[in-house]
């Protein structure tokens, strides 16, 4: 594991007060270079590479010179363009802004679900609950509202879910598939995305679902559009007391699903499916540990995706560090077989059996 941000305290305190001061702005300048993405303005200067006065900016943005002043300034201040001899040049940092996938994800996700709600991220903390959600839904956690987001919401949510899950698929259908299992239990899958990409590989294998009947329900219209015959699902919250695990899976699978609950909750689903099976089952988890990072870029993208769970998720979960989690598997009767790192773009896979 590498530590990040250890260094953090080495600055002078003009730096720190300059630091200091881009906290205080953030969301202004969050909200000005979105405004200049989503207006075309990045993408006109990217088509620039000779740069563009505010005169020519104007132009061919259709905006007022004002409009592109005001919000050249402020992107001149967060270096996301330069300025010289009165024109305007698309910086690196404008560049991946503008190009980059992963940074667009997060801005969208950040935009269209998190920034409303996370006005009420103080109240959240204080409660427990997630206080922001009501910017949307009167559910009291997140997930059985996705089906019923306003659009942009829900394409920004998923877009963001499947673009950190999704990259790991792959690899991990491999380890999977190795493990020569004839059937898995899918816990907490969601739309089935990843149940659909194991199934349509490995045919000869049947893959359960188990989620909330609103997941469910999507799950099911995927499945059913694309014509697999493997795959079963189950309607369940696994919170309940009253709902059991079935019995009799070679591997229970978990993607990004822990994440969701409090340390106690995720012992006590844990205890509940090691009283489920046998010793030859095995227990995988994927997560992304910050912890287990290649990078401080990765490390500092999932460590700013704790509050979303706060205040829009549910009030009391997190992204996890991985020597914390680890503890959680100890106390629920677990033995860690292996853990593999550098799956996709963010996701350490862990091996677990019965101890």
């Amino acid at each position: 594991m590498k530590e990040f941000f250890k260094d953090n305290h080495k600055i002078s305190a003009l730096e720190a007060q300059y630091e200091a001061q881009k906290i205080a702005f953030a969301p202004v300048v969050f909200q000005v270079v979105r405004t200049m993405r989503d207006l075309k303005l990045l993408e006109i200067l990217s088509n620039n590479k000779d740069g563009l006065t505010y005169d020519e900016l104007a132009k061919k943005s259709d905006l007022s010179k004002y409009a592109v002043q005001l919000l050249c300034e402020t992107a001149l201040s967060a270096n996301v363009i330069s300025i010289d001899e009165e024109k305007v040049y698309l910086t690196k940092v404008g560049f991946f802004i503008h190009s980059d996938k992963m940074t667009n994800t997060n801005m969208n996700y950040n935009h269209h679900v998190n920034y409303l709600g996370l006005f009420y991220l103080e109240e959240s903390i204080k409660k427990e609950k997630a206080e922001g959600l009501k910017v949307f839904s009167q559910e009291d956690t997140i997930y059985p509202a996705l089906s019923t987001l306003p659009q942009k919401a829900k394409e920004s949510w998923f877009e963001f879910d499947h673009l950190y899950s999704d990259s790991g698929f792959k690899e991990a259908i491999n380890i999977l598939k190795n493990l020569n299992p004839k059937s898995i239990l899918d816990i907490g899958g969601n739309t089935g995305k990843f149940a659909i990409l194991f199934a349509e590989k490995n045919p000869d294998i049947q893959i359960t679902i188990m989620d909330l009947p609103q997941q469910i329900k999507l799950a099911k219209q995927n499945i059913y559009e694309k014509n697999i015959l493997n795959i079963s699902t189950y309607e369940a919250n696994i919170l309940i007391e009253e709902i059991n695990i079935a019995k009799n899976f070679d591997i229970i699978w978990m993607s990004q699903f822990l994440d969701c609950f409090k340390d106690e909750q995720i012992i006590a689903i844990l205890k509940k499916i090691v009283n489920s099976i046998n010793t030859e089952t095995e227990i995988c988890i994927m997560e992304p540990f910050w912890d287990r990072q290649n990078n401080e870029t990765a490390a500092y993208c999932i460590i700013n995706t704790s509050p979303y769970f706060t205040a829009m998720a549910n009030g009391y979960s997190k992204m996890f560090k991985y020597s914390d989690f680890k503890k959680l598997l100890l106390l629920a009767g677990l033995e860690i077989i292996e853990t593999i790192d550098n799956i996709g773009l963010c996701q350490t896979l862990i091996r677990c059996k019965k101890a």
